[in-house]
């Protein structure tokens, strides 16, 4: 089964990283169109922020060749832009592995959303299977910064730590708001376990399998593996 992920690459040298600092204000949801050649065009949906800003900042910008606007519906606003450099080119000096990079285009993945950011690119995408995606943030995390925000299977619409029980999640919220996790910590396991109606051997279990229900969801998909 496939999973879907949301995640944040922080590299300020991805494509118009430097427009997206000049106009904070607007939001720039960013499309690449593979079919003209080895530079794809980028299709910019712009949202908020002065019209003339934005334009002023991709005319200045050193990674646009050329931009053109499409149109306008309201505030938010499309152009089609033809980038200076070749993501080789503009990622030369931040990535050690150029091979890789070109390897992410024949990823088994769908990248469905890139919103950019100052930092880098915060993306949404569906990757066929773990191996898929764990290739995929093992690249960023080894060349640039990886974040991991969501991750779910495809069907799913859950935000991380809904494969939780309802006891699993009364555990652990009681152990939070007793001040189990705090360091030091302001309580014991036998207080959270008096409070839950419990022995200690059983909330130790239950917390125990909660704590690994959210790490497989959340941070485990992003760890290479042990090497054997």
């Amino acid at each position: 089964m496939g999973l879907v992920a949301e995640f944040e690459i922080h590299c300020e040298a991805l494509p118009l990283t430097g427009v997206a600092a000049d106009v904070s204000e607007a939001t720039l949801i960013l499309e690449l169109q593979f079919n003209h050649g080895n530079r794809p065009l980028f299709l910019v949906t712009a949202r908020g922020g002065p019209q003339r800003d934005l334009e002023h900042a991709l005319s200045a910008a050193h990674d646009v060749e050329r931009w053109t606007f499409i149109g306008q519906a309201e505030d938010t606003r499309r152009y089609q832009i033809r980038p200076a450099l070749s993501f080789e080119e503009q990622l030369g000096d931040e990535i050690d592995e150029l091979t890789g990079l070109k390897a992410l285009a024949t990823a088994e993945a769908i990248i469905e959303r890139i919103e950019v950011r100052d930092y880098g690119w915060n993306q949404t995408g569906w990757f066929a299977s773990r191996n898929a995606f764990t290739d995929f943030s093992h690249f960023w995390q080894h060349n640039a910064s990886f974040q991991l925000r969501r991750l779910t299977q495809d069907g799913e619409t859950e935000p991380p730590g809904e494969g939780l029980t309802d006891r699993q999640h009364e555990a652990l919220r009681t152990a939070y708001e007793l001040g189990y996790f705090d360091i030091p910590r302001r309580t014991s396991l036998e207080d959270v376990a008096t409070e839950l109606d419990l022995s200690a051997s059983s909330v130790s279990e239950r917390l125990r399998r909660a704590q690994t229900q959210l790490i497989e969801e959340t941070v485990a998909p992003t760890w290479p593996p042990l090497s054997t």
